[in-house]
């Protein structure tokens, strides 16, 4: 029975490329001069501190641009409110998407099974979603549909199989 899965990740060296491209551009740029603005990727998150809120928003704005430019979807970059941090700076924290969430998980179960396409069935596999139908012609349908609605996060189709 043909089948495919539905993830949802984020490529990590292209993050890290396009962090260490917003630091290196940061440092240069004549505008964060004296402002000791800085970029940091940590374990899924990525930390923007500088010394005022609308500094730490131009900095969101060049990580923005880094990401994209690097193909990075920035459907799977959250980010928060520039908030107080020490000695009167301020900071940014930014949540890196890995995996679909249970709640995503649903939504997309019942966006399959709403496409009503006769024989296709989904089911939730710990972080991702498996997709089963009985032609391949029916899961490429599927596939179309799913890269055409709106989800909130970047999917990736891999795993076909016949």
């Amino acid at each position: 029975m043909p089948s495919f899965d539905i993830s949802s990740e984020l490529d990590g060296q292209e993050v890290r490329n396009a962090v260490d491209q917003a630091a290196r551009e940061i440092a240069n740029r004549y505008d964060f001069k004296g402002t000791e603005s800085t970029v940091e990727l940590g374990e899924n998150i990525i930390t923007l501190e500088s010394s005022a809120h609308d500094r730490v928003e131009a900095l969101k704005q060049v990580l923005e641009e880094k990401l994209v430019r690097r193909k990075v979807s920035l459907k799977g970059v959250e980010f928060g409110t520039a908030e107080d941090a020490a000695g009167g700076r301020s900071r940014m924290v930014a949540t890196l998407a890995a995996g679909i969430s249970s709640d995503k998980a649903r939504e997309l179960n019942k966006f399959v099974k709403a496409l009503g396409i006769k024989g296709v069935q989904s089911q939730t596999q710990g972080d991702e979603l498996r997709v089963n139908a009985k032609k391949r012609d029916v899961l490429q349908e599927v596939i179309a549909a799913l890269r055409e609605g709106e989800f909130g996060i970047p999917l990736q189709f891999g795993n076909f199989r016949d």
